[in-house]
């Protein structure tokens, strides 16, 4: 056996250089700094296609400019997210505002305020009622519309750059750059309430939770090669796994992922999904046994910011585009 001796992290202002650095220590900081080098290797490979699945409130948490820049640059493909962050995600481009909260508080005083908390974050109720009737009202114009989760928020994403010139968000750039998002649980969020509000009104709007399936699959089906960047787990992590699997099933033998990162504080030994290894997956033909993986155990609002720098502070650039 060969040993490499640990080096030293010594402090550096460039977050790349301090990412490298922490990929030579131990623990998960050295899976922080090994995530940067297997992202890159997915960036520069030319034959990769990249899927990205995204749970936990990372809209809400502040997460909104980090993940429009893995779209700007496209350091990655597609997206898979639960409603609730492109629900928060329309609402930062309506211009309504998360704000700085508290977790020792009481919640049954905020309810008297008509105050939602996640954790250390408030936001007021009656505005996010406000954005589920426009939602509604954008449906109501839909009238007759079938399709996947997909079509539905490319559509969104165009309505509401014309809606609201002036706003920025994960979902009108998406539909800029035509990028697609899949939300295989739509009902489970405030877009699904939306929905059913207009439905209640008369109007049908039809999200056909199968062409998900279908067309995500496809994307991988098509691919050369596959790699997946988790931030989190839940259904988002699962929908991308289980492609290879369908594919697989339609003699297609893309033979699993070959490039998969994580960032999750959930741990394995539950037997959940979301903390469940890349070398499990493995078993399941989701990983191939050549995949370059990392886990990294840590809350992706410290991990992300700090990753996303680094990938663009190296100058990192998406082989085959501008």
């Amino acid at each position: 056996m060969n040993l490499h001796p640990m080096q030293p992290v010594k402090p550096d202002a460039r977050v790349d250089s301090l990412l490298k650095q922490m990929s030579m220590t131990g623990f998960q900081g050295r899976k922080l700094g090994e995530s940067v080098a297997v992202w890159s290797q997915m960036i520069e490979d030319p034959d990769v296609t990249i899927f990205a699945g995204l749970s936990g409130a990372m809209v809400p948490a502040g997460m909104q400019e980090c993940l429009i820049a893995l779209l700007e640059n496209r350091f990655i493909d597609v997206l898979v997210s639960t409603g609730a962050n492109i629900f928060h995600d329309i609402c930062e481009h309506a211009g309504i505002r998360h704000y700085l909260g508290h977790h020792m508080v009481d919640d049954q005083d905020l309810f008297r305020q008509g105050i939602d908390r996640i954790y250390d974050v408030f936001a007021y109720e009656d505005q996010f009622r406000g954005v589920d009737a426009k939602i509604a009202e954008f449906a109501e114009g839909l009238v007759g519309f079938s399709g996947s989760s997909a079509d539905f928020i490319r559509q969104l994403g165009v309505w509401l750059t014309q809606k609201y010139p002036s706003g920025r968000s994960l979902t009108a750039t998406a539909a800029r750059l035509n990028i697609p998002i899949f939300i295989p649980a739509l009902c489970d969020s405030s877009i699904g309430i939306a929905l059913v509000m207009a439905r209640r009104g008369g109007h049908q709007v039809m999200i056909d939770q199968l062409a998900d399936t279908d067309q995500l699959t496809g994307y991988v089906e098509k691919a050369q090669k596959t790699g997946v960047i988790y931030v989190g787990g839940g259904v988002p992590k699962n929908f991308i796994q289980q492609t290879q699997v369908i594919a697989s099933i339609h003699d297609h033998g893309c033979g699993g992922h070959d490039y998969a990162i994580q960032y999750t504080t959930d741990t394995p030994h539950y037997g959940g999904l979301s903390g469940c290894t890349f070398e499990e997956a493995v078993s399941w033909g989701k990983e191939s046994c050549t995949c370059r993986k990392v886990q990294c155990f840590c809350d992706a609002t410290i991990a992300l910011p700090l990753v996303i720098s680094a990938l663009l502070a190296a100058g990192i650039r998406r082989s085959g585009h501008s």
